[in-house]
């Protein structure tokens, strides 16, 4: 069995109002990663990610265009939570 990871990431450009979120939701769940997207009030989407390295390297790629409406400038990797929820949310 693999080990757990966490990974956090802040994605700017258009990314609100695009179903980044709902799509990040669909995408981390087919690869079976537990976490959350959430709108920031400066326009970037934060998502958090926990599950096995190889998921959330795919999610990670997957990240830096997302879904065809949305435009990613850029995607930074910051520091993860110890703990990550189970499930996936979007609120």
């Amino acid at each position: 069995m693999s080990e757990t990871e966490s990974r956090k990431w802040l994605i700017a450009g258009r990314v609100q109002g695009v179903f980044f979120r709902e799509s990040t939701r669909r995408q981390a769940e087919s690869l079976g990663l537990s976490g959350h997207a959430i709108n920031l009030p400066d326009g970037r989407v934060e998502v958090v990610a926990a599950g096995a390295a190889s998921a959330l390297d795919a999610l990670e790629r997957w990240l830096q265009h997302g879904p065809a409406a949305a435009r990613v400038d850029a995607v930074e990797r910051a520091e993860a939570p110890g703990t990550v929820s189970q499930g996936f949310s979007t609120g």
